[in-house]
């Protein structure tokens, strides 16, 4: 008799879940007109106390520059974000966040609840507790990437 694989089981649920995640996410997205990596980059932009650089961006995102390049090309084009230049260092350019970006992180955020809200509706607020503390403790266990 075999034994059951608990963790390769607990992982495929995990990535189960988070692609459930990610089209719920995209299904509320949708009609606020951007991907979830622009949302991304739109909420990291959003944690700087000044605006960032592309290179800060792409290491807090960690992604290739080119990467962080094209998505603030899009957001840039939609009016969210613009390119500034950086007041002690012509050459560098900084990415802030526009009044139509603000306004879209508000949309963004009221979208990413009600995909989340949907994933954990099945869930009562006892479970959604201890759920959220047992992916904190995971999420503060040591960083061993792959």
């Amino acid at each position: 008799m075999t034994v059951p694989d608990s963790s390769g089981q607990l992982a495929e649920q995990l990535l189960r879940l988070t692609r459930r995640l990610h089209r719920a996410q995209k299904l509320y997205l949708d009609p606020v007109g951007i991907t979830p990596a622009q949302a991304r980059l739109l909420r990291t932009v959003a944690h700087y106390e000044e605006p960032p650089r592309m290179t800060d961006l792409a290491q807090r995102l960690e992604v290739v520059p080119r990467a962080v390049t094209t998505l603030v090309d899009a957001l840039e084009e939609n009016d969210s974000v613009r390119r500034v230049p950086d007041p002690t260092n012509r050459r560098v350019i900084r990415i802030e966040l526009t009044d139509h970006g603000r306004s879209t992180l508000r949309a963004l955020r009221a979208a990413r609840r009600a995909a989340v809200e949907d994933i954990l509706a099945p869930l009562s607020t006892e479970q959604r507790e201890l759920l959220g503390s047992l992916l904190t403790e995971l999420l503060n266990g040591p960083d061993q990437r792959c």
